[in-house]
Order: C-alpha cells, then structure tokens, then sequence
C-alpha cells in the first residue's frame, strides 16, 4: 500500500472511530425518542419539520461544501496560495450567510404554508406541531453553516478531527435538552429535542474555532462576485444547488406518500433509514471524506495513475465492509430493532412495522455507500454536472419507483425505491467515470464484490443458523435479543473475516496490517 493510501486510510479510520460514536449517540437519541413518543403522528410530526431547515442548508451550504469549496481551496493550498484563497473563502461565506438570512425569515413566514403542502394527509395537530416545530428548527441552518464552511477550510487543510468532535457533541446536546425537557404525556414536549438541534450545531460550530486559529483564519469583509476563484465556486455549486434541490422533492415525495399512511409510517421509514445510514456514515462517508483532499491535490497536479488507484482502493474498501454489513443487517433485523428501539411507548408492532423497510434499505447499503466516493471523484475533477444530471435520472427512478410500489408493499415500497435508485445512480457514475478516465481497475473491483458477496452470504447462512437455534433459549425480551445481537454478530465477523482469508482478499490484508501498526504503536 502506498504512503498516500495510508495516510488516507489512517485519516478515515479516524474518522469511522469518530462517526461510530457520534451515531452511537444518534441511536441513542432516537431509542430515546422511540421511547417517549413510540413510533406515531408526533414522531411522524418532528422528522416532517427537519424537511424545510435541511433544504436551506443544502441549498446553500452542503452543495457548495461538496462539491465547489473544498476543491477550490485544496487547488489555492497546494499551489501555495493561501493569501488568495482566504479572500476567496471570505467572499463565498459573506454570500451565503446573507442569502441564507433572508430565506430563513421568509421559511419563519411561511412555513404553515410549506407543511401543509408536504404532509397534507397529516391530522391538525400533528400538522399544528410540525409547523411549531419546523420553527424552531429553522435557526439551526444558520450555525449549521458555520460549522460546515469551519469544516470545509479544516478538511482543505486535512485537519479532520474538529469536525469529528463537533458531530459527537451536537447528539449529546440533543439527547440532553430532549431528555430533560420530554414529557410522554404532552406531545408537544418533543420540541425539547428540536432545542436541542440548534445548540448541537451552534456547539458543533464552536468547538472547531480553535483549529480553525491555528491554520491562521484570515476574514475579509467583502462580496468579490468578479474573482475568478468565486465565479468558479459558484459555477460548480450551481449544478450541485440544483441536484440538492431535486433531492428535496424526493424528501417531500416520501412524506406526501407517507402521510397518507398510517401514523407512524414516515417515522417506520425514518428509524430504518437511519439504521441504513449507519454503516454508510460510519465507513463510507469518512473514507470518501478522507479521500477526496488526495484525490483533489491529485488532480489538481494531473497524476492521474495516482488518482485513479486511491479511486480504486477507496472504493475496493468501502464495498469490502458493507456488504457483508448489509447482509448481517438482514438476518438481524429483529434483534436489532428490538434493542434499540423496542421500550417504553415502542411496541412490539412496530418493529413489525419498522421490519419491513429496513429489510428494503438493508439490500442498497453499499450501493449507497459506493456513490459516497464516485461523485466525488467528479468533483475533483471540477466536474459538477454530470453527477448531477445522473442524480436527476436516479431522482425521477426513486419517484416512479415510489409511485408503483407503495400499492403492493405500502410503506416498504418507500425504501425499496430509495435502494432501486441507488443502484442505478451507482451503475451510471461508473459507467461515465470509466469513460472519463479511461480505466477503473473494473475487474479487480468486480473480483472484489464477488468475494465479498460470497464471504457475506455464507456468513449470512452461519448467523441465521446460529439465531434460529439460540432465539428459543434466550427468547424475544430485549435483554435476550441483546445476546443474540452481540453473539450473532460475532460469530459472523469471524466467519467473514474466515473466508475473506481463504479467499485471499487483498481488502482484508490491508485492513489487518492497519490494524497491527495500530497495535504495535501503541505498544512503543
């Protein structure tokens, strides 16, 4: 493995430590809420709110971060011109903090507006606290953009672990202010978790200035709409902006259909799709995170051979880990849900309920987790359209999808589409990224999902053996879906990590030998 690989790869090893723990407390806040409220129109009513906040912030801030900002600076750093750079940053922040100003005033004015056109099947009062809701939650873009451009000028520099810290804290600022504050009796009391989403990501923000003084912040007061750095962002924001946008019809398409459910089925959907995105936040996103700097200052520099192999690796790695994740999800779909969420108003029902579209998320998992580094590979390239134009096709497949599937398989068919586009997302960035670079080390990576696909699925038959001969001796309860989680679990990593040896996977190989370093370090 080449020194870069394992700078990157140590990168994102941090950051998959950091990202478990922060969605450890994440499940933690929802088993919290799960509690509280169960899975209902309350809940239904506090994940509806997040829907307009989340459109400012990607609106504004998350496509520009992603896809135009990081990679501009990167470009200003590597060729030694920070000075430069930081105008250009000041410029682009100034921008955005005066757009985002005005649309989160308007949003505060209509958002009995905006809901009822989200969730017009809701009841009033659910409709009445979503709104409520959705008000509160508004401040959050405001701190949430700080605390995403902070991070955008850190992960320019390589500096990863402020932006780390500040997602383990924004969850235990919601778990505290939602615990304290929640109250089973009145529904309206779950605004205490919406208060705290906005001090989390005021917090998130904060514990990031320090970093952000030692690389040496430099601010200008000025809006320079004429610097070709800042005409550049936005030229490769634009296209981002609008595949965000897209997005958020999918969003909005999802809870429309939802609405017309029963209560509790956008927040069935939900808790599954946090489930789904666990694996993908914790191992995908932090090496797309950690690799997207390198593959930037790669191609800034044109050594394609180079970026073409930390491509390869990031995404040889990614599938190595969530597919045999994806599987295991599966087969312990049950035990899970009942440990973390089953208790207090969360009935046995509902991981019934809850069952059925996190067996149909579970199948896209590393789907979803491939196109967490493929699009990114694009905007390295400072290509921003196509990604978006391929994510404007899986768009339209997620709504035909939706549309068709949610007759026969009611609120599993929501999650089903979600993973059918995934799928052809991935296929089509492939297919188009190959082209463009000429090679992507195709069948190696082939070769690699193969072994992994054969690893999981013996491991999957192991598990599910293991399950249906221990479930009679421990039972159902939570402590005894406990041990067969925990038990079940291990016995497929080790089944896994067996035939992954015997399959000579060289992802494997890598991994271990990380891993011994790590050992061996801490021993001197």
């Amino acid at each position: 493995m080449s020194s870069t690989n394992r700078t990157v790869m140590k990168a994102a090893g941090f950051l998959m430590a950091a990202q478990m723990v922060s969605r450890i407390l994440g499940f933690l806040r929802e088993s919290l809420m799960a509690g509280f409220f169960g899975q209902s129109g309350v809940t239904d009513a506090y994940n509806t709110a997040f829907v307009l906040p989340d459109l400012l912030y990607w609106l504004l801030v998350g496509g520009v971060l992603s896809a135009a900002f990081i990679p501009v600076f990167s470009e200003y750093i590597a060729k030694g011109n920070e000075d430069e750079g930081w105008r250009v940053v000041s410029s682009v922040v100034n921008i955005i903090f005066l757009t985002l100003g005005v649309l989160v005033l308007l949003g505060l004015f209509f958002t009995p507006q905006f809901i009822r056109l989200v969730v017009p099947g809701f009841a009033p009062e659910n409709m009445t606290l979503a709104i409520k809701l959705t008000r509160i939650l508004l401040i959050q873009p405001l701190f949430m953009a700080l605390s995403g451009l902070t991070m955008g000028v850190l992960n320019s520099y390589k500096i990863f672990w402020p932006s780390a810290l500040g997602t383990v804290l924004y969850n235990a600022c919601v778990i505290i202010f939602g615990t304290v504050l929640a109250n089973p009796d009145k529904p309206e009391s779950v605004s205490g978790f919406a208060l705290g989403v906005v001090v989390g990501a005021l917090v998130s923000f904060a514990v990031q200035i320090p970093a952000l003084r030692r690389v040496g912040v430099r601010y200008y007061p000025v809006i320079d709409m004429s610097h070709s750095g800042v005409r550049l962002i936005g030229a490769l924001a634009v296209p981002i902006i609008l595949s965000y946008s897209l997005n958020q019809i999918q969003v909005v398409v999802n809870n429309n259909f939802g609405s017309m459910l029963f209560p509790g089925s956008i927040t069935s959907v939900w808790y599954s799709y946090r489930l789904f995105q666990l694996p993908v936040g914790i191992f995908a996103l932090a090496i797309a995170v950690a690799t997207f700097p390198t593959m930037t200052e790669q191609a800034a520099l044109k050594r394609w051979d180079d970026f073409r192999m930390t491509l390869s690796n990031a995404i040889r790695m990614v599938i190595f880990i969530t597919l045999p994740i994806s599987v295991g999800m599966i087969v312990l779909r049950f035990p899970l849900i009942r440990v973390l969420f089953q208790h207090g108003q969360f009935t046995a029902d509902d991981t019934l309920t809850m069952a059925i579209p996190l067996f149909y998320f579970s199948i896209g998992i590393s789907s979803q987790a491939v196109i967490q580094i493929l699009p990114r590979a694009f905007y390295a390239l400072q290509d921003t359209w196509t990604p978006v134009i391929l994510g404007i096709i899986s768009m339209a497949v997620n709504i035909l999808a939706m549309y068709l599937l949610i007759g026969p398989l009611a609120h599993g068919g929501l999650a089903f589409a979600t993973t059918i586009a995934a799928f052809v997302n991935m296929l089509l960035l492939f297919y188009l990224l190959r082209k463009r670079l000429g090679k992507m080390d195709g069948w190696v990576i082939f070769g690699t999902c193969v072994k992994a696909l054969v690893a999981s699925l013996i491991m999957a038959t192991v598990i599910w053996g293991w399950s249906e001969w221990f479930t009679p001796l421990t039972g159902v309860s939570t402590f005894g879906s406990l041990l067969i989680l925990i038990s079940g679990t291990a016995v497929g990593m080790i089944v896994f990590a067996g035939m992954a040896k015997l399959l000579k996977m060289s992802e494997f190989t890598q991994v271990m030998g990380l891993v011994q370093r790590k050992i061996g370090s801490k021993r001197l």
